[in-house]
């Protein structure tokens, strides 16, 4: 009787270990998937957090470069001189950036001088139009603030008979008298107004130029 209750004390602790053993067993797989799972969640996690510090610093790295491509300098003459003639300060820095690129001291193969690169005849013309009739020698256009209000005045005046802004800008560029023989041409203007045709390279190129770079300074600059 003895060795039957042994026997049956034995038995019943084979079955226990073996029940045991799968339960084991599923619990040691289950914690490594879940060890694993959560391994490839946070490596998602650190990957994303730092493919968004990338992109922030790509992003102002890159803003960073078109703020010096595209700089404000003499920022308080042309958002003054702007606002006096009704011009947007992003139209007049496209202007002097494509005309001289900042330096106060351009002289271009047509012997215009300065930031607007403005020419001695056109400054005269200009002075005589001013209400005091003034009469400033030809080197005050490397002043970058006479250059500077002159420039924007001119432009003033350009706007006077030429109302649209591409026209107006191919005048500043090519001269008056260009457009105004452009604009009776059929083959360059069909309404006498815009010009559908600019026969110089470098002023078909300008009137596309400074809108561009128009576009870019608002999108790089918070002009009030």
């Amino acid at each position: 009787m003895k060795n039957n209750n042994n026997f049956t004390r034995q038995r019943d602790q084979v079955m226990h270990v073996g029940s045991q053993a799968p339960f084991s067993l599923h619990n040691n797989k289950a914690r490594h998937k879940f060890k694993t799972l959560s391994r490839i969640v946070l490596d998602a996690i650190a990957f994303l957090a730092l493919s968004a510090i990338l992109a922030g610093l790509l992003h102002l790295g890159y803003f960073c470069f078109m703020r010096a491509a595209y700089p404000v300098k003499y920022n308080d003459f042309v958002t003054h001189y702007a606002n006096m003639y009704g011009f947007e300060p992003s139209l007049a820095f496209a202007i002097i950036r494509t005309e001289s690129g900042f330096d106060s001291d351009a002289v271009s193969h047509a012997n215009a001088l300065g930031l607007m690169q403005i020419t001695r005849d056109t400054f005269d013309w200009a002075q005589s139009r001013t209400p005091g009739n003034e009469n400033l020698p030809h080197d005050r256009l490397f002043d970058p603030e006479t250059n500077i209000q002159y420039g924007l005045f001119v432009l003033s005046l350009l706007r006077e008979e030429f109302s649209d802004t591409h026209t107006m800008l191919a005048a500043y560029n090519a001269g008056i008298g260009n457009v105004r023989k452009w604009l009776k041409d059929s083959e360059c203007s069909d309404d006498g107004v815009t010009l559908k045709y600019i026969p110089y390279n470098e002023t078909r190129c300008y009137v596309k130029k400074v809108p561009t770079a128009k576009k870019i300074y608002e999108k790089l600059y918070d002009f009030e």
